[in-house]
């Protein structure tokens, strides 16, 4: 027989088309993880919704699957979810709402080409949207903004259009707009297609009844709808005069978002969401290696590993490596390169996502996100390839904020702790730190969350029972030192002066660890050749000054 041929450069090209990966991004508690399963249930890839709410019974999330996300009913993994829709393939990226895990969901926004921002109609704009949106900004990603929960009492609609236009400092452009709010919400006008769209409450299920009104001025909206009609009637005029008008070009640039309103719970205004995504989101495009700059539909398979989540099926103690796929063709069994190693890989049990489910993968293309079982051989940032020495950039990691050190309960157990802590600290679940001065372990993280579900995991995913005790440090920073100021040699020379504040994170980087900040500025003053870091990258420390905000 022949052998097999891969797709030609026009097949390369369409498949790289119809690919739309995205983020959806919120505060916690904005609704975020509902909208998800809704996409999904909206796309045909689930039959029936899992309620979030109901956490005590056995139907959880479809993109909630740890133990301890089940228990709180709250979001502290990113999952990856793979749908077809309307032709597209859409690749969807949950993150965790929870800002304690922000630092996850800062590494899963560079694998994506766009995110939807989901607002609580009640709240408007909270700090972690904008600590997010940050994030987003710095990257120009173009966003979408679906302002969820209009089934009850809320903010007006043009206050909350003006407060996302202040605080993200992002022209608003709305396409869908509400007619009432709470008990007398009635539904959203579409403002392109000219049409509304009468709100049912209580779906459970995917059902095309939904009653579509003709027009956005329909004489028999005012009889049934009385002052909420009017009121819509009246802002939409002004939004017709004021609005600015959709571009494409600005929304791209991530200068401007176009807004959607409804009910995520009630199933109401997904599908006007999931639509948008199709038509308006980017296809995969560029992306930059410290190399050169790597087109989607190049032939050569590339991709980097922008997150490792161990014991997804706790039965198998395995380690996934989620990839984005940055360019040309991914057929399983294939020969790739790791750049940082130079070890080859063949990887034939390659899977994708619906949440907690997988499927064995036969092919993929720039856009999508693959799933590679592997025991270490994989860290955060690898480049994959088919033999080029590419490294992509911007996968970023940020110094600690908080501090602990961590003991066994039972001594026979240390091999285990360490293992788990390994495996965690790759995964990027907690920053783990090895002092050069003692045998005690440090943890370094965001938010004290973080401590909690690393106990949980290292109980119930490696039977160790941790002590997660105070530390006297509060401040870290990764040290370099440049080739023209003296290199390995003077790096040599500061770590062997500090070994009592020096300690190796999970990639061997030297990190220097202090109590206060005015201890900090004290030995970057007696160390002017040291560079101090508050942001490092997996391919070598880059100080990016538009992520630390």
């Amino acid at each position: 027989m022949p052998a097999a041929r891969g797709p030609t450069m026009a097949d390369l090209a369409s498949e790289v088309r119809r690919r739309r990966t995205f983020a959806i991004i919120s505060h916690p508690d904005a609704g975020k993880t509902t909208l998800t399963e809704k996409l999904l249930l909206f796309s045909g890839a689930i039959q029936i919704a899992g309620s979030v709410k109901a956490r005590k019974a056995s139907r959880h999330a479809t993109s909630d699957w740890m133990e301890i996300e089940k228990q709180r009913g709250i979001s502290v993994a990113s999952s990856v979810m793979q749908m077809e829709y309307r032709g597209a393939v859409i690749n969807l990226l949950d993150t965790p709402g929870h800002q304690d895990f922000s630092e996850d969901t800062y590494r899963v926004l560079t694998a994506v080409d766009a995110a939807l921002m989901v607002i609580d109609a009640a709240n408007g704009v909270e700090p972690q949207t904008r600590r997010l949106l940050q994030v987003c900004r710095a990257r120009n990603t173009p966003i979408l903004t679906f302002v969820n929960k209009m089934d009850r009492e809320v903010r007006e609609p043009l206050v909350l259009m003006d407060e996302i236009e202040r605080e993200l400092g992002m022209e608003v452009v709305p396409f869908t707009w509400p007619v009432g709010m709470g008990k007398h919400f009635h539904g959203v006008m579409d403002l392109r297609q000219r049409q509304m769209r009468v709100f049912k409450a209580g779906q459970d299920r995917d059902r095309d009844d939904d009653e579509i009104l003709a027009g956005l001025d329909n004489p028999a909206y005012a009889a049934r709808f009385g002052t909420q009609y009017e009121q819509a009637e009246g802002e939409i005029a002004l939004l017709t005069d004021a609005a600015p008008p959709f571009d494409r070009a600005a929304f791209l640039a991530g200068r401007q978002t176009p807004m959607f309103f409804g009910s995520a719970v009630n199933n109401f205004g997904v599908r006007e969401v999931l639509d948008a995504l199709v038509d308006l989101a980017p296809p995969p495009g560029p992306r930059a290696a410290m190399q050169r700059i790597v087109e989607p539909d190049e032939p050569k398979f590339s991709g980097v590993v922008f997150k490792i989540q161990a014991n997804m099926d706790p039965a198998h103690r395995d380690r996934i490596a989620f990839v984005r796929v940055a360019s040309g063709h991914f057929e399983r069994g294939m020969r790739l390169r790791v750049a940082r190693t130079g070890k080859e890989l063949r990887p034939n049990t390659v899977v994708s996502f619906l949440s907690q489910r997988r499927e064995l993968l036969d092919e993929a293309f720039a856009g999508d996100i693959i799933g590679i079982p592997n025991h270490g051989v994989l860290q955060l940032g690898d480049t994959l390839s088919e033999g080029e020495a590419l490294q992509y950039t911007g996968l970023p990691f940020f110094a600690p904020e908080l501090f602990r050190s961590v003991e066994v309960a039972d001594p026979l157990r240390t091999k285990q702790l360490r293992a788990g802590l390994t495996q965690l600290g790759e995964e990027g679940a907690i920053q783990v730190f090895r002092p050069l001065a003692g045998s005690v372990l440090l943890l370094g993280a965001v938010g004290q969350l973080q401590f909690e579900v690393v106990a949980h995991r290292l109980e119930h995913e490696y039977g160790v029972k941790a002590r997660i005790l105070p530390s006297r440090f509060q401040v870290a920073r990764w040290v370099t030192c440049e080739p023209e100021d003296g290199g390995a040699k003077e790096l040599q020379r500061f770590i062997d002066a500090n070994q009592h504040r020096v300690a190796y994170d999970a990639v061997d980087a030297p990190t220097v660890l202090v109590e206060y900040a005015p201890e900090l500025r004290a030995i970057e003053s007696n160390w002017p050749k040291i560079r101090f870091h508050a942001l490092r990258e997996h391919a070598g420390l880059v100080f990016q000054k538009q992520l630390e905000g």
